[in-house]
């Protein structure tokens, strides 16, 4: 079997330098390497995430900085948004075990894997979420759900340490890996500028849950590089015909306006 490729840590708007410091460490103490950071509220570099690593500075020093969670996870297949909220997706919630289950097998199939932590605060948007495969929730008791986002890391890291310890069988796909998130975001951004010169978001304000859910919908289906690529064609296919009929229409006015000055 191919040697695994441990999930990538994302860390989106990550306030205190402790904090990455401490998710570095339990990174370390569970074999994950790759960390990320998306628009970190005090820059980075930061000092004092050093000091709390606890000497895990191969995680710190590889750290790479994105300013969004799109860009963070462009080159992923599979990225699962940890959260004790799924607010409004309809997206598969799992445990961090079942979720570890998952991206092992993925990460067998040799796909690159994620895990998406959001801001100590606020938490992940839901516009963030919904580039995500699925979501994992902790099952804390609910008289105090208040978790620490090293001890969120910590107990997904464990969950992928097992798994790797245990050494189960991977299940193997049977079908083409899924697209890299890159793929998937010129997908629908194709889609969403096509749907939006045909007139499909209406109202106006309403574009935002729409596009929200529509890619919740498509990132579902798990679309293959191929099928991302013939799914392009036929919006391509669509909007060119959509010309062709407004080109027409254009034409058939152009000749009865010159047939009423005649």
């Amino acid at each position: 079997m191919r040697e695994l490729t441990p999930p990538v840590v994302i860390l989106d708007r990550s306030q205190l330098a402790d904090n990455i410091g401490s998710v570095a460490r339990v990174m370390a103490n569970f074999g994950l390497s790759e960390l990320r950071l998306v628009n970190p509220r005090d820059g980075w570099p930061q000092e004092r995430a050093w000091a709390t690593a606890s000497g895990a500075d191969w995680v710190l020093e590889g750290v790479k900085v994105f300013d969004t969670v799109a860009d963070a996870i462009h080159d992923l297949n599979v990225v699962f948004a940890t959260t004790a909220r799924p607010r409004e997706t309809r997206q598969p919630v799992r445990t961090p075990r079942e979720s570890a289950r998952i991206l092992y097998d993925e990460t067998a199939a040799g796909l690159k894997c994620g895990l998406l932590f959001g801001g100590e605060r606020a938490g992940l948007e839901t516009t963030d979420i919904a580039l995500c495969a699925g979501i994992t929730t902790i099952p804390i008791d609910p008289r105090h759900h208040s978790l620490n986002l090293a001890q969120a890391v910590a107990i997904n890291a464990y969950e992928w340490r097992t798994l790797i310890l245990d050494a189960p069988p991977p299940r193997f796909r049977e079908i083409d890996p899924p697209a890299s998130n890159d793929l998937l975001i010129g997908m629908y951004e194709h889609l969403e500028t096509e749907l939006e010169n045909g007139g499909f978001f209406h109202p106006p304000e309403k574009k935002r849950s729409m596009s929200q859910n529509l890619r919740v919908m498509l990132g579902r289906a798990q679309f293959s590089e191929q099928e991302v690529a013939t799914f392009r064609g036929v919006i391509h296919a669509l909007a060119k015909g959509r010309g062709r009929v407004l080109a027409k229409m254009a034409a058939k006015a152009a000749e009865e306006a010159a047939k009423k000055e005649g």
